[in-house]
């Protein structure tokens, strides 16, 4: 039976923000029993729960508000937390979102591992699905099956000669997830990039916290895995899937996946009767992700 965690002492990390382009100051703070996961915007003076009807905004990353004020680009910052096993904190920025650092969750992992991790004696519920949910928005769709553990199936298709298709079957748990998931970068397409600066994204994005491709090839050095394109779709997919806000059980099947199915997709799901939360349960709380 899992129980509720904390880190054990306060963790400081800065970067630049991959959107902002601005340098942010980020602490996280151990919490009390049944916090959750609280953002708290220390420029503004305004917390903001780490829960889905926070969701504000998808497009190009996970962005998260209230009142009008917004904490973008929590997707990688998350993950680390959902595996990490992390259910209590407050993560103090003092600006508008989270640092990229690498462009990945490595660095946000190794930080939780020398704060600590610190067992709060209460358990926590589990999201079980218990029947089968679709959801498809064009070529895109996602469906949640019951099963034993947490599993996710994930293919990409990218008209790209070094991506194409791609996916990937693997059993994670933490020490696989810091070995094959969180160390995969975020990546975009160098043709895209005007686009993103006209409208306000990758103002602090670059060639050491991004992997950049443009028609033929990649720009930004080597892969750290041949198929690290499709590990951080993984990797996105679990940090938008913590937004449910418990430890979940069931085996999501995404195919062309992104922020927005993610999210819309978890909406519509936690509307259905296809789920439950089990107050008790006898399963540890160990991510099983397989991949097809």
């Amino acid at each position: 039976m899992p129980f509720q965690k904390t880190i054990k002492s306060e963790i400081n990390i800065s970067g630049i923000g991959i959107h902002t382009g601005k340098r942010i100051n980020l602490r996280l703070l151990p919490a009390e029993r049944d916090t959750g996961i609280v953002f708290y915007r220390k420029d503004r003076g305004i917390y903001i729960k780490a829960k889905l009807p926070f969701v504000v905004d998808t497009m190009f990353a996970t962005t998260l508000g209230i009142d009008g004020v917004k904490v973008r680009t929590v997707e990688h910052l998350l993950a680390a937390l959902y595996v990490m096993g992390i259910t209590n904190v407050l993560v103090e920025i003092d600006g508008s979102e989270i640092p990229v650092m690498d462009g990945s969750a490595y660095e946000f992992v190794k930080a939780i591992i020398k704060g600590g991790i610190a067992k709060q004696g209460k358990t926590i519920p589990l999201l079980k699905i218990t029947t089968p949910f679709f959801y498809e928005e064009v070529h895109s769709k996602i469906v949640a099956k019951p099963y034993r553990g947490f599993k996710i199936t994930y293919k990409i298709f990218y008209e790209h000669p070094l991506i194409m298709e791609q996916s990937l079957s693997i059993d994670i748990n933490e020490h696989s997830f810091i070995r094959e998931i969180a160390p995969a970068r975020t990546f975009g397409f160098l043709k895209d990039i005007l686009y993103l600066l006209k409208n306000g994204f990758a103002q602090g994005g670059s060639l050491s916290n991004a992997v950049v491709l443009d028609e033929k090839s990649i720009i930004s050095g080597g892969l750290r895995f041949k198929d690290e394109f499709v590990r951080h779709k993984i990797l996105d997919s679990i940090g938008d899937i913590s937004l449910l806000g418990y430890p979940v059980q069931g085996h999501f099947i995404i195919e062309r996946g992104g922020h927005s199915l993610h999210i819309n997709f978890l909406k519509n799901l936690i509307n259905s009767n296809n789920y439950e939360v089990i107050e008790e349960f006898n399963l540890s709380h160990q991510l099983s992700i397989q991949l097809i």
